[in-house]
């Protein structure tokens, strides 16, 4: 490598008096610059693969999809029997599906994400469940890259391949940037759109408190309205003004991280304010439908509404399914107040259902605990 630098050093130094010496500046992004070596452990090393994965047929009639997130390799995987005994006929898998910056140590190779897909693959609970249930999935921080990364996570790229090649991502998400996808499922009356969007790829840099003696309880970033900072990037905007643009009844749009709150400076949605109110609008917007957002990343679950414009949208917020941070509810839900909240927040292990009722046009989003107990649960119509 340092040979062939050296030579193009060369060559251009030779190439100036064309160029009038005048001095050229050439952008290269880190993609760019490392695609001759992750060309090479493509054909090197053995990319992990979650397995065999049923289709879900265009014209099947959704009445019930199960979602989860914060899924540790390393951890017990008990929680694939309960989802697969609740009988779902879709399953997402909305971010931090695993914990693959676990034992990074900086390599540009992402090994220690490999590895943790490999593991993950290596479970029959798993894999058993994904032989039967049609799964959709997009990713969080530590299935992207690192904590809290985004859009100048440096092996961005090579996480993309890593992603697509473990989740069988169809051609339409592998021909662009980033891992955000969109289906149409069911007759007309009854067709449900599923939005998955990617809240990593193209997010701009977080704005970080200043330093304090004392750690904020609730989180260290601040809101940022800074011109040009963005989540989903203006590629993925037009795309998502496109998919709201389609008939659908019923459309479930999924964010890794929280939307509708604003109770804390964690990750999430608050950390970029304009961005929170551009999405709010866009989806106020859409064609004629009901709307579900679910989300993850907390480690704790809840359920969230919020009156914008009108409207009243609701947010199902799911994790996690085997890494939880407490059993402790009522501290848990007195540590983050919040308007937002329909009810508690539960700390411990969970998974998500949406269950919708044609008839009624009427959808019901409930928590289930680890042992499938229900948690919370609100029905609305639309």
């Amino acid at each position: 490598m340092r040979r062939t630098l050296l030579s193009a050093a060369a060559v251009l130094a030779l190439a100036a008096p064309a160029l009038a010496q005048t001095p050229q500046t050439v952008e290269v992004t880190p993609d760019q610059l490392l695609s001759p070596y992750y060309e090479g452990l493509k054909t090197k090393s053995v990319l992990p693969y979650a397995g065999i994965n049923p289709v879900l047929m265009p014209d099947t009639t959704l009445t019930r999809i199960a979602v989860g997130s914060c899924n540790h390799q390393s951890a017990s995987q008990h929680m694939w029997a309960q989802i697969a005994a609740a009988n779902p006929q879709l399953f997402l898998m909305i971010g931090d599906n695993v914990y693959g910056d676990n034992g990074w140590d900086g390599d540009a190779g992402l090994e220690s994400l490999r590895r943790a897909y490999a593991l993950q693959a290596s479970h029959p609970e798993f894999t058993g469940f994904r032989a039967k249930v049609p799964m959709m999935a997009t990713w969080d921080d530590h299935d992207f890259g690192f904590n809290d990364a985004g859009g100048s996570f440096p092996f961005r790229g090579w996480s993309e391949t890593l992603f697509e090649t473990f989740w069988g991502s169809s051609e339409a998400v592998k021909a662009r940037p980033g891992i955000y996808e969109s289906t149409i499922t069911g007759p007309q009356g009854k067709r449900v759109q599923v939005i998955m969007l990617d809240t990593r790829f193209f997010r701009s840099d977080l704005k970080r408190a200043g330093w304090t003696k004392d750690r904020p309880p609730l989180g260290g970033y601040l809101p940022d309205d800074s011109a040009g900072k963005t989540v989903l990037g203006e590629a993925q905007w037009a795309w998502l003004a496109a998919e709201l643009a389609k008939p659908a009844d019923l459309r479930i749009v999924v964010s890794s991280t929280q939307v509708l709150t604003t109770a804390h400076q964690f990750e999430g949605w608050t950390n970029f304010p304009a961005e929170r109110t551009r999405l709010l609008d866009l989806l106020g917007k859409r064609a004629k439908s009901g709307l579900v957002l679910l989300s993850g990343d907390r480690h704790a679950g809840g359920i969230y509404k919020v009156e914008h414009t009108g409207q009243t949208i609701w947010e199902l917020t799911s994790s996690s399914l085997n890494l939880a941070f407490g059993d402790d509810i009522e501290r848990s839900t007195a540590r983050e107040p919040d308007a937002a909240r329909v009810g508690k927040f539960y700390p411990i292990e969970n998974y998500g259902l949406v269950d919708i009722d044609w008839q009624a046009k009427r959808v019901t989003v409930s928590l289930k605990g680890n042992t499938s107990a229900t948690l919370a649960s609100e029905t609305f119509g639309w």
